[in-house]
């Protein structure tokens, strides 16, 4: 029988800072606060930790935080590349190691301040990588940039309209109205704002793109076994996926047959393929959110609808509470916090525990996705 990581490990214990446009402490400071308050969310001594995996872009190292929580010898320590792609592939990676024996306890965490510190695009030192020789001398300086050329496309080939970016942003923001610690919890949107806010990036307006957020986010891995003692309910995992296409090209997938379907498509295969039960079988998805319509084409590329068909997915009030997949149910990086996806993991923590802002009723299945546009990630987690 082959090996396999299908509700062999879980997540016991989630972690987070505040979140602010401006937080005083390091990154460092967070990414401690948010590992402490995950492990003891957990009921696990900082003493027992022995694997960690974050983001190569994540600025704390694996050294530092052990040391500055008290970890003891750590037996398995990695980075995922790829900013917002590498959300869930942190949590795969320590699966990975808790069943295979590497390791016993593992964190993964991101820590940023991006709300008050720089922007990774404004470095002009490293602005011309070789991929970024066939962009940004053409105005395409930005994520956002990047993202508006593929959002124009995808509206001209099936007629999406503003109107679905609207439901996308609209969901995210109803939720954050719920939840106390978003950053838009005590700011309603609305159509009309929405239709006459800046451009950004044409077709993307204001509330298109995520928020810019200082904060921290952890959570701790264990095996099944062991999490049946711990102090929270389980989180299985239940599957996990990464995915990079053939000839990808970040973000703008300039080489690929086809520019609309991304590294979604990829993982959804990998993903889909080791789970017990399909896209039809989620309740509650939390799905990367940079941009609105980074949205559309996870539906699609998730399996939730056909191509072409992601816009017309949003209607009717589809991705809110009570429709057919209420999504990003913390507000996600649009309303709640950006900090590169780790939020939507520990929101669907949330929603298997029952613990969520807004809950969705009887929720046993959590679909997060990592960064669609730059080789990505999932899982599927299970209560």
């Amino acid at each position: 029988m082959a090996a396999t990581l299908k509700d062999a490990t879980a997540i016991v214990g989630i972690g987070q800072t505040p979140f602010a446009r401006r937080l005083p402490g390091s990154e460092k400071e967070l990414a401690c606060r948010a590992v402490l308050a995950a492990l003891d969310d957990a009921g696990i001594a900082p003493a027992e930790v022995d694997a960690f995996a974050s983001y190569t872009m994540e600025e704390t190292d694996e050294v530092e935080v052990a040391k500055a929580i008290g970890a003891g010898d750590v037996t398995f320590f990695s980075k995922v590349g790829y900013g917002g792609g590498g959300s869930c592939a942190t949590v795969g990676h320590l699966a990975a190691a808790v069943a295979t024996g590497q390791a016993t306890v593992g964190v993964a965490w991101r820590s940023r301040k991006r709300g008050s510190g720089p922007r990774p695009w404004t470095n002009t030192a490293v602005q011309l990588p070789t991929p970024g020789q066939w962009t940004r001398p053409f105005g395409l300086l930005r994520p956002a940039d990047e993202i508006a050329m593929l959002a124009r496309r995808y509206m001209h080939e099936y007629g999406a309209t503003r109107d679905h970016l609207f439901n996308v942003a609209m969901a995210c923001r109803n939720r954050a109205n719920e939840n106390p610690a978003a950053i838009m919890y005590d700011r309603p949107l609305t159509r009309e704002m929405y239709m006459t806010s800046r451009v950004i990036s044409e077709p993307l307006c204001l509330f298109d793109n995520c928020l810019e957020t200082d904060g921290a986010l952890a959570c701790v891995i264990v095996s099944a076994e062991r999490a049946r003692d711990c102090r929270q309910r389980p989180v299985y995992v239940h599957s996990v996926a990464q995915g990079l296409p053939a000839q990808h090209h970040g973000m703008v997938n300039y080489w690929n047959d086809d520019p609309l379907t991304g590294p979604a498509w990829t993982a959804a295969r990998h993903l889909w393929k080791h789970a017990d039960f399909g896209p039809q079988d989620v309740d509650v998805a939390q799905i990367y959110d940079a941009f609105t319509p980074l949205i559309l084409l996870s539906l699609e590329g998730y399996g939730f609808c056909g191509r072409g068909e992601g816009a017309a997915y949003t209607e009717g009030g589809a991705l809110e509470t009570g429709g057919r997949l209420p999504i990003n149910t913390g507000g996600g990086g649009l309303s709640e916090a950006y900090v590169h996806g780790f939020n939507l993991i520990n929101e669907g923590v949330k929603q298997l525990r029952g613990t969520s802002t807004a809950q969705v009723p009887d929720a046993t299945t959590c679909l997060v996705t990592a960064g669609e546009g730059v080789p990505t990630s999932a899982l599927l987690l299970r209560a």
